[in-house]
């Protein structure tokens, strides 16, 4: 068999259509089956079946946000700072050297125990990491959990 050297499109040099016929034909859409995305319940369909296969349809099931329980949560050591402010604007009770800490009314329901504890602080919360009691305890204060943490 004899190889072929020259391209077919060299053959169509001169010609102005290249062999797709006279009016516009091989050019717009109506060539790709639609513009964009279109054709993929219909005519597309075995494209999507092969790479698309999760195109439609719906997916799992996403909880509504007022259902979902979020943890916020503070730091012992970011308590620890904050804690004369809290106090000069009413939100903590200075009872002694103690500091009286409700966190459900400063907006938090979880103590974390990253950084450093130096005042006596009474702290009222939802949950509390070991952590974060031991620091606690260590400066003279206690945590007080409300209802039992998991």
């Amino acid at each position: 068999m004899v190889v072929r050297r020259e391209k077919k499109s060299k053959y169509y040099r001169g010609s102005r259509t290249c062999g797709w016929g006279r009016v516009a034909q091989h050019r717009r859409s109506g060539r790709k089956g639609g513009r964009g995305r279109v054709g993929y319940h219909k005519h597309k369909w075995s494209w999507t079946v092969k790479y698309a296969p999760d195109w439609y349809g719906k997916h799992g099931f996403v909880r509504p946000p007022q259902v979902v329980f979020r943890w916020r949560a503070i730091n012992v050591g970011e308590l620890d700072e904050k804690v004369e402010e809290l106090a000069r604007q009413g939100l903590v009770e200075k009872v002694g050297d103690e500091y009286h800490v409700d966190l459900l009314k400063l907006g938090y329901n979880k103590l974390t125990g990253s950084g450093r504890v130096t005042k006596k602080l009474v702290v009222k919360a939802v949950a509390a990491t070991e952590s974060a009691v031991e620091k606690v305890k260590e400066a003279g204060g206690r945590v007080e959990l409300s209802v039992k943490s998991e």
